[in-house]
């Protein structure tokens, strides 16, 4: 009898289905709920975008352009005329070929003015998108740039089904219908986003089968649910965070350095930010290094004098920015604060960092006559509710080559140019700096940039993060010097 039972229960478990393995990331839920489909959208779903749609041009494990839709592509003496030669075989999640009409469709309707995209600055560059034949797209341009590879990378420029979007040119597209390696079971912003593998994938079938994306709207709740096993990877932690993980088998650290960056952003058409002096001496009382110690840990930081170009771009300037107390309080005094000033900070536990970075800010700033009265706001909705609303508040930005990130926030007029920095000099600039074919030339004019920045600007930016990130012992196939957006979730493994 007892023979019969342990051959019956063998029986059962060698007929039993083997569980499919769930890869289980989070996304900060900081559109509360209003994330879209449409990866040009201003409220994106930017995790399930970076899996489902494909880009012509990604971004590489050196954050280097590399071939993704598109195989090559060349450019004219003058480089205005960019040629795209395509891959052939694609197909988007619903069976239909991937041709050139799918690539003109997705860049033109980036320029929509009725969309009002923020992309619409990444790629305001572009005068017309043409298909030489299905399988080969000419860009032309407004002027000259000698990168402009560089600017497909980004994150939102996706390639949609024109079909599937009715080619609508005039109002956002939700459709999830993709080229990427996972398609979409069921979409909820709120709770969890499910995704299967597409095993039409170019490049072949994820290796682990589903992805979840949870909702978990603040840093804390994120630590907490990785400590849990409810969720696989956490893509950075702080120095106080990364205790709890360390010496313990469950988890892999990493320590990746990137352009990635938490800062305090002044709205430079509000009073009294509207004053370049009271902008700078908000700026340069700070101990950078201190910041950094303090914020992200002993290794976790290179220091900047608030430019958005991070050390590891080809277009990164050596600047000096020593603490200067006694220079700020002489700043304030010039613009008519004496006895010092008063300021409101908003600040919010949306990215990892963004509290104690707001609390040390409050704690320096004392030494250099600046009060600063601390207004917590909820992580929820704080990129619709408080960011770009508020006069002074943090921001967080991922790594942005520099051409894209002083152009998408930093140029007059940009969607996303959150401290309304205006400034006729710098745009001048931008446009030469694209214009000049000569590497070194070109990058004398983005030095000149940072330098004015940080004159003049309104972020205060005290350095780049290396990101700490914490991972399940049981995954595999993540490069320690990968940054996040250029995470290929399809190549990880689980155990």
């Amino acid at each position: 009898m007892k023979s019969f039972v342990a051959a019956a229960l063998a029986l059962t478990a060698l007929s039993a289905p083997v569980q499919a393995e769930t890869l289980r990331i989070s996304h900060e839920l900081g559109y509360g709920g209003a994330e879209s489909l449409d990866p040009i959208s201003p409220t994106p779903f930017s995790q399930l975008s970076q899996t489902v749609f494909s880009r012509l041009v990604r971004q590489g494990e050196q954050d280097q352009a590399v071939p993704d839709l598109a195989t090559e592509w060349t450019a004219s003496a003058d480089a205005k005329t960019w040629t795209f030669k395509l891959r052939e075989g694609v197909k988007f999640h619903n069976g239909a070929d991937f041709s050139a009409d799918d690539v003109v469709y997705s860049l033109t309707r980036i320029q929509s003015e009725t969309i009002d995209s923020p992309a619409r600055a990444v790629l305001e560059i572009v005068e017309s998108v043409t298909a030489l034949d299905p399988q080969t797209v000419q860009i032309q341009l407004k002027s000259a740039h000698a990168d402009f590879p560089i600017l497909l990378m980004d994150y939102r420029v996706r390639i949609m089904n024109k079909a599937s979007c009715n080619n609508e040119m005039s109002k956002l597209c939700e459709s999830d219908n993709g080229t990427g390696p996972y398609k979409v079971v069921q979409l909820d912003p709120l709770g969890t986003t499910q995704l299967t593998r597409f095993d039409g994938y170019w490049e072949g079938p994820a290796k682990i089968e589903n992805l979840d994306i949870i909702a978990i709207p603040d840093q804390q709740a994120r630590v907490s649910a990785m400590q849990a096993g409810q969720i696989d990877l956490l893509p950075s932690v702080t120095s106080q965070q990364q205790a709890l993980f360390a010496d313990n088998s469950r988890y892999t650290i990493q320590n990746v350095p990137t352009g990635r960056w938490a800062g305090l952003i002044m709205r430079t058409d509000t009073a009294p930010f509207d004053n370049p002096k009271v902008r700078q001496a908000l700026r340069i009382f700070a101990d950078r290094d201190a910041f950094g110690k303090l914020v992200m840990g002993e290794n976790g930081y290179i220091v900047s004098c608030d430019t958005p170009v991070w050390s590891g771009d080809q277009y990164a300037t050596e600047m000096a920015c020593a603490a200067d107390i006694d220079g700020a309080k002489k700043l304030l005094a010039e613009a008519g604060y004496p006895n010092g000033i008063d300021v409101t900070l908003h600040y919010s536990d949306v990215d990892y960092g963004t509290l104690r970075l707001a609390e040390v800010y409050q704690q320096q700033a004392k030494t250099a006559g600046i009060n600063v009265k601390l207004a917590l706001t909820p992580a929820d909705g704080y990129w619709t509710d408080t960011w770009m609303v508020e006069p002074f508040f943090v921001t967080s930005w991922f790594q942005r080559q520099a051409d894209q990130v002083f152009n998408e926030i930093y140029r007059g007029g940009a969607k996303w140019n959150e401290s309304h920095w205006n400034n006729a000099k710098f745009d001048q600039n931008l446009d030469a700096a694209r214009q000049e074919l000569d590497f070194i030339k070109r990058k004398a004019i983005y030095r000149e940039l940072q330098q004015q920045l940080f004159a003049e600007g309104g972020a205060f930016i005290p350095f780049h993060q290396n990101a700490v990130r914490v991972i399940s012992a049981k995954l595999s196939g993540l490069a320690a010097d990968t940054e996040e957006m250029a995470i290929r979730f399809q190549d990880l493994e689980k155990n």
